[in-house]
């Protein structure tokens, strides 16, 4: 027989607990209208999430004043100095150069690429 149950897997495996810890619910919503002005911005920046790094910075310093996560150095958590340069422009719909998605942006050839046409058409490829 198997050493685990079917649904409970490995017996005798000790749980590992995360490596942050448990973040404490913000009962009192105290940080809400950060975690809403970070939403947003996702929803109006494709879901890109570096064009709202600056407001999930600010969503976690939040929740660091307000003992809801210990408190750590921002740059351990990915962050530095300069990211509101990814922050969105009123002129540009998704920030900046547009980041990966750039070239959704721009315009498409007149002719596109199709496999096999010049064969089709009789033509010698170059």
């Amino acid at each position: 027989m198997a050493a685990g149950g079917a649904f409970g897997g490995s017996r005798g495996v000790k749980p590992v607990p995360p490596e942050k810890g448990v973040f404490p619910l913000d009962h009192f919503h105290e940080c809400k209208p950060a975690m809403q002005e970070y939403m947003q911005c996702l929803k109006n920046n494709q879901m890109l999430a570096d064009r709202c790094k600056h407001l999930s910075k600010k969503y976690l310093e939040c929740r660091m004043e307000r003992n809801l996560m210990c408190k750590q150095d921002l740059k351990e958590l990915g962050f530095s100095e300069n990211d509101e340069i990814y922050a969105r422009r009123d002129d540009d719909p998704v920030g900046g150069d547009g980041g990966l998605f750039a070239f959704m942006n721009q315009p498409r050839k007149e002719e596109a690429h199709i496999a096999g046409i010049r064969r089709k058409r009789g033509e010698n490829p170059p």
